[in-house]
C-alpha cells in the first residue's frame, strides 16, 4: 500500500473519524492481511480558523504547506487535507508539493455527479457557505447549490465551532440543522444536503434528514482508500 499523509487537527474529532476509517476499509480491501501506512500532521485547528476568518490567506497557505511538506519528507505518497474549510487555499497548495493533494470537494462532486443529482443543499462552516471553493466543483458538474438564509448560516456556524468540533452533539441543535435542511428541501427543491464540515456527520445522517445526506469525509475516505491500496 501507498503511504498516506492526513493534515488533520481541524478538527481533531474528524481526524480521528479518517484515521478510523481509513485503517478499516484498507484492512478490509487488503482481505485482513494487511493494514496502510498513515502518518498525521495535526495542526492547530484555532490557529487555522482564526487565519481563515481574517483572511489572512498567504499565511494559512504557509501554515498547511509546512505540514504538509513534514508529510512529504516523511514519505508519504498522497496527501490530503481532512476538512473543508482548509480546502480555501488548496490550488494554492496543490502547485507546491510533489505528492499528490486528493481533494474532498472533487471527490465529493464525482459522487454527486455519478449519482445523478441536480439540486443540493450545503450545510458547513459559514467561510464554506458564503465561498465558492466548495461549491465550484459541482457547479462544474452541472449541480445547483443553494445553503440556508445568512442568519441561519451564523448559527450553523456556531454550532460548528462551539460543539461539534468538541465532539458535543446537542438534540436541540441536530433539530435546528435538520430543520434549515428542510426549509432548503420545501423552498429550493433540494434531492440532498451535502454536509460540508467534516464534523456534522456526529450529528447528521440519513436517519434523521429529510433527504439524503452527501458526507463528504465519508466519500473523501473511500476514495483514499481507493488510491493508496
Amino acid at each position: 500500500m501507498k503511504k498516506l499523509g492526513l493534515i488533520g487537527g481541524t478538527g481533531p474529532e474528524s481526524t480521528l473519524v479518517y484515521y478510523k476509517e481509513i485503517n478499516r476499509l484498507a484492512n478490509q480491501a487488503a482481505g485482513g492481511k494487511d493494514f496502510p501506512e498513515i502518518a498525521v500532521e495535526s495542526v492547530n485547528l484555532f490557529k487555522a480558523l482564526e487565519l481563515v476568518s481574517e483572511k489572512r490567506y498567504d499565511e494559512l497557505e504557509a501554515y498547511l504547506l509546512k505540514a504538509a511538506q513534514n508529510l512529504q519528507d516523511g514519505g508519504a505518497q498522497i496527501i490530503a487535507l481532512t476538512a473543508g474549510t482548509m480546502h480555501i487555499v488548496y490550488d494554492r497548495l496543490k502547485t507546491k508539493i510533489k505528492a499528490p493533494l486528493i481533494s474532498i470537494p472533487q471527490a465529493a462532486a464525482e459522487y454527486a455527479a455519478n449519482c445523478g443529482y441536480k439540486k443540493l443543499g450545503l450545510l458547513g462552516t459559514i467561510f464554506t457557505m458564503e465561498n465558492d471553493f466548495l461549491t465550484q466543483a459541482f457547479t462544474d458538474r452541472g449541480i445547483e447549490v443553494f445553503v440556508p438564509e445568512p442568519n441561519a448560516r451564523t448559527e450553523i456556524n456556531r454550532i460548528i465551532g462551539s460543539e461539534l468540533e468538541y465532539g458535543i452533539v446537542k438534540e436541540d441543535s441536530r433539530q435546528k440543522l435538520a430543520g434549515e435542511i428542510k426549509k432548503l428541501k420545501d423552498e429550493k427543491g433540494i434531492e440532498g444536503i451535502i454536509l460540508g464540515c467534516t464534523e456534522l456527520p456526529l450529528a447528521l445522517n440519513d436517519q434523521n434528514t429529510p433527504v439524503k445526506c452527501l458526507d463528504i469525509m465519508a466519500i473523501h475516505i473511500e476514495k483514499l482508500v481507493q488510491l493508496i491500496v
